[in-house]
């Protein structure tokens, strides 16, 4: 059964600015955080003359301002350095209750709030590009010129030099796949540092073009394609107290992934998740952070398509010799307790559903707190569960999505929730999931605008059930015929639909109901939090399946008398500009007009760590990359389509698209538009964006 938001009953529409102008987008507390060791909780306000910042205490619910800007100001500046610069709030981190730590100026400072003091603790590199702070002891590493720096309060250390030329040091791994997003890795006390080195020469080299130059020039990254030879990864370790490096004796093929890097609580140990290029066999390896060699192997995991190991080992504050582990073996993302020595004890959670995030244990660590889409794969909620099994709850009342932070003590939740009705509350909730506090409500920030009906409804195909959304113009009348524009992204690792503001819609989409048009979108098979079998049913086809879903979708649109059916159009960028590309030339005719923006054209082309998951090596699955690539269909396209891309964009390379644009001219199909944003990346961001969408927009306007 359709369940729908009703028009809100406003005035006037969006202008194309309008739908990008961050003033629409829900307000929020900023820097909202809780303060280690306490049960109270800090956020900047900056709606006034003078910024400030506010400690509120969530049990007597008490709110206090501790900090103003210009005392902030007034502080750096009796250190000597400019402050005329801070216009607003760094970003501002809690190292006890009386004091602040932020970088600013390539410094790392401290204030204290009783005496009103900065403290120049670090000093960091010139040029530092990647950097991360160890909360205990402000000890910082730091990438600048390719190369490792440690800077402490008595020293400040080169630990690399053959940084550059292929050799990466401290960056994200493996493209940011597995659930990694960043390349340094503190432990627990903050005096011993772990960190990624990439070695990418034997990866090819692609270029960026660089237009601003007489002649153009380029710059070269190092793009591994589907296939080809990837980079080799290891993880080296360095000793602040003893000025000690060593690495992580990780032996196996040079192109294994190594991810979920974890220390032990004691420092002693590191945790690493070792998977084999082919994805499907995982082993959980345990290191001596000492000597870099191989202690243990805890457990193995095999699939016939892949594994994904994303999170890693979550020890109980009580007993470094037991932790959770999060795994899919099971068809749902679930939790498991076990032993360090690899010893299951048992299952924590199961079901027909997926475990989102760990939140943390109970005080007696006897209950832990994660949120999961136990209730609806459209939701997220907070739950309770013992570790013993039993005694399971939902904490989080209102439906939504909700976002939670919990106290360093795990007795207070802050709760930050929306759904298709409330753009943001942010409260506090209890262990028992009663409300504390309600800290913000945001208003309506489209208030004054007419909104178009949001419907939010399953389709059935092949007995699969689909979840769809649909937009209405806000003067709709069923006895008129409306065009429809068809928004889908359609890959691994995403979800359009959700039962969060607006349903998950942006305002460009209600801009183009307001232009008149039925606004639609479908989540297919291979989308993300439906389980295992509905991801991975992609597998070796990319396309394929993805494809049927987003026609049966058509075929729902078409029963309605409303819908005309000669003018559906379809857009989506990256996977959904492949996914746009795909429909519109391998099913001609069912879409009139479609806008395929970043496409992935032809999956040899993309890079190995996500295209072999999904599709295999092309040594291996030849049909399945012939099936998918783009370029056998260039001459079948009817219909018009605009293809956009960044000319920077190193995420789906240019190469892409130019390809396709030539075969579409050999075959002298000239259905085909194309258009570039010089400079820009996989997305145009920036005050571009808008130009972006009035190309969208203005396309759809004058051929569908």
């Amino acid at each position: 059964m359709a369940v729908s938001a009703s028009s809100f009953g406003q005035t006037r529409n969006f202008n194309i600015e309008d739908a990008f102008n961050p003033v629409y987008a829900p307000k929020g507390l900023p820097q909202l955080r809780w303060i280690p060791g306490t049960t109270k909780l800090s956020y900047v306000v900056n709606n006034s003359s003078q910024p400030k910042l506010v400690v509120f205490d969530a049990y007597n619910r008490v709110s206090d301002t501790v900090l103003q800007l210009a005392q902030l100001k007034q502080a750096i500046g009796e250190t000597g350095l400019e402050n005329k610069k801070l216009v607003s709030f760094p970003e501002l981190n809690w190292k006890d209750e009386q004091s602040l730590w932020f970088v600013y100026d390539n410094k790392l400072l401290q204030y204290n709030l009783a005496s009103r003091v900065v403290e120049i603790r670090r000093v960091l590199p010139e040029g530092a590009e990647t950097r991360e702070i160890a909360p205990k002891t402000l000890n910082t590493a730091a990438v600048a010129k390719n190369n490792l720096y440690v800077v402490t309060g008595y020293s400040d250390r080169r630990i690399t030099n053959d940084g550059g030329n292929g050799i990466v040091y401290g960056e994200a791994a493996h493209r940011n796949e597995f659930g990694i997003d960043k390349g340094l890795f503190w432990s627990p006390s903050g005096t011993r540092l772990a960190f990624y080195r990439q070695d990418e020469r034997r990866v090819t080299s692609y270029p960026i073009y660089d237009l601003s130059k007489r002649p153009a020039g380029h710059t070269d990254i190092r793009y591994p394609c589907a296939g080809d030879s990837s980079h080799t990864v290891s993880i080296g370790v360095y000793d602040t107290e003893t000025g000690q490096l060593n690495y992580l004796q990780t032996e196996g093929s040079y192109d294994q992934y190594l991810t979920n890097v974890t220390w032990s609580p004691d420092d002693a140990f590191i945790y690493v998740a070792l998977l084999n290029r082919e994805q499907n066999h995982m082993r959980l390896l345990r290191f001596d952070a000492f000597t870099g060699k191989q202690d243990l192997v805890l457990f193995e995991e095999h699939a016939e398509k892949w594994v994904e190991p994303e999170h890693g080992p979550i020890f109980l504050p009580n007993n470094k010799d037991r932790f959770i582990w999060q795994s899919e073996r099971d068809g749902w993302n679930h939790m498991y307790l076990y032993q360090t020595d690899g010893k299951l004890l048992g299952q924590l959670t199961s079901g027909p559903w997926m475990v989102n995030e760990f939140i943390g244990f109970s005080k007696s660590t006897d209950v832990i707190y994660f949120t999961s889409t136990k209730d609806s794969p459209l939701e997220k909620h907070l739950y309770s569960v013992k570790i013993n099994g039993g005694n399971f709850q939902r904490l989080s009342a209102v439906q939504g999505m909700h976002q939670i932070l919990p106290s360093s003590d795990n007795t207070l939740f802050i709760d930050v929730y929306s759904n298709r009705k409330t753009p943001r509350v942010v409260q506090v909730i209890k262990t028992d999931g009663d409300v504390s506090a309600t800290l913000f409500t945001s208003p309506n920030p489209v208030a004054d605008f007419r909104m178009g009906r949001t419907e939010i409804f399953p389709i059935l195909n092949q007995g699969v059930l689909l979840h769809s959304r649909m937009i209405y113009p806000p003067d709709f009348n069923p006895k008129q015929k409306y065009p429809v524009v068809v928004y889908l992204y359609g890959g691994p690792h995403a979800q359009m639909v959700t039962e969060s503001w607006l349903g998950g819609a942006n305002l460009w989409m209600h801009y183009m109901a307001q232009q008149g048009y039925i606004v639609f979108t479908l989540d297919n098979r291979g989308s993300s939090n439906r389980g295992y079998e509905f991801e991975s049913a992609i597998f070796r086809n990319l396309g394929t399946l993805e494809m049927q879903d987003q026609l049966a979708g058509v075929r729902y649109l078409r029963q309605f008398p409303f819908v005309d059916t000669a003018r559906i159009g379809v857009h989506g960028w990256s996977f959904g500009g492949f996914m746009t590309t795909s429909l519109m030339t391998r099913f001609p005719g069912v879409y009139k007009v479609g806008v395929a923006g970043g496409p992935v054209i032809d999956w040899n082309y993309y890079e190995i760590m996500y295209t072999e998951r999904y599709m295999d090596k092309p040594q291996e699955n030849k049909e399945g990359y012939e099936n998918a690539n783009l370029l056998r269909y260039a001459d079948k396209l009817n219909g018009r389509l605009l293809m956009i891309h960044g000319t920077d964009d190193d995420v789906v390379l240019w190469q892409h698209s130019m390809l396709f644009v030539e075969q579409a001219v050999k075959a002298r199909n000239a259905a085909l538009d194309y258009f570039i944003y010089p400079g820009h990346k996989h997305n145009v961001v920036g005050p571009d964006r808008v130009h972006l969408y009035k190309k969208i927009s203005q396309y759809f306007f004058d051929f569908l």
